[in-house]
């Protein structure tokens, strides 16, 4: 998959200490890109959009 041109985000909630983040891109054509933050050039992880969704909706609410 061409990963050229994708939009990553971090999670406003991962703070700025450099711990263990992952950054996702939601603008793939037909998937969602996931990878380390700290590594931005190394692997990523792709998922179909029922495979994300049904990830997502297992996550604890956010409060």
């Amino acid at each position: 998959m061409d990963l050229t041109g994708a939009k990553w985000r971090k999670s406003t909630r991962s703070g700025t200490s450099g711990g263990n983040c992952v950054e996702v891109a939601g603008d793939l054509p037909g998937g969602v890109g996931v990878r380390d933050s700290k590594d931005p050039s190394g692997p990523v992880l792709v998922f179909g959009p029922t495979t994300w969704r049904a990830f997502v909706a297992q996550l604890p609410e956010r409060r």
